[in-house]
């Protein structure tokens, strides 16, 4: 029995998509969740950079004394070096294994789409992963980075029309390209999920990186012994580096009915 938090962090709010998950798999387990509102999105920047702000991330979340860190974040998952990862002192994961593996469950043609940030795109981390699993697989990837700020903005509404022409442009190519399963490969994709799946049709599966990783770290949790052992109680603090102003709004739009929990601004460059 292990109670101290769970800890989770994305490059903004999209993370949160993840926290919703874990609040109805586990309850009863505290949950610690930094997003870096004040230097989203990672997505354009180079790979030494987004690094840089992963270690600080993770080193914030350490400094809670966390049990076990998720990075909710495909672009900290396709580019924070595996090796360092290993080397913390609490089990760490990404979204990049979960997603891939339900991918490969779920093509019927071994034709998957891949969509994300410029950085999650370029470092290929999902190619590879799905190579291996699905033997003479057929990848279309497509860097989507206008989706990150609509959805740090809230032009999620179902039917947005500046929202519903960015995916159009997007992701034409990709649904005339036959693909039968697309992965969402960033947490702030499943707030468009609906009109994604407008879009791309009833015969293309969507995968929700965020909520299968939930999934895999309560699995996790369990086999380490690292789970609470409580049914309910757990709470919630959240961080961000800008300042908090409209975060009630954003969280709601984000978890839902499993919104709550104090939210506080911090320095993340001094860590």
């Amino acid at each position: 029995m292990d109670t101290r938090p769970i800890g989770v962090f994305d490059s903004g709010l999209g993370g949160l998509t993840a926290v919703r998950q874990l609040r109805r798999l586990l309850p009863g387990e505290d949950i610690v969740y930094f997003g870096d509102t004040g230097r989203v999105p990672y997505g354009p920047r180079g790979r030494d950079t987004i690094v840089q702000y992963a270690r600080q991330d993770v080193h914030f979340l350490l400094s809670r004394n966390v049990k076990f860190i998720m990075a909710a974040c495909g672009t900290v998952s396709s580019t924070y070096p595996l090796e360092e990862a290993a080397r913390l002192p609490v089990p760490y994961t990404g979204v990049i294994g979960a997603a891939s593996r339900a991918a490969a469950d779920a093509t019927r043609n071994g034709c998957i789409g891949v969509i994300g940030t410029p950085a999650t795109i370029r470092s290929g981390s999902y190619a590879a992963q799905l190579r291996q699993l699905v033997p003479g697989v057929r990848i279309v990837a497509k860097a989507c980075p206008m989706f990150v700020p609509l959805v740090e903005n809230g032009y999620v509404n179902d039917g947005n029309p500046v929202t519903r022409l960015i995916i159009e442009e997007y992701l034409t190519q990709v649904r005339d390209a036959g693909i039968d399963t697309l992965i969402l490969g960033c947490t702030h994709y499943p707030l468009l999920k609906k009109m994604i799946g407008d879009f791309m049709g009833d015969s293309v599966t969507l995968i929700d990186p965020g909520k299968l990783t939930a999934i895999a770290t309560a699995r996790a949790l369990e086999d380490l012994g690292l789970a609470s052992g409580r049914r309910d109680g757990g709470t919630v603090r959240f961080f961000v580096s800008d300042t908090p102003e409209g975060f009630d709004e954003q969280e709601r739009l984000f978890m839902g009915d499993c919104a709550g929990g104090d939210v506080e601004q911090i320095a993340i460059e001094n860590y």
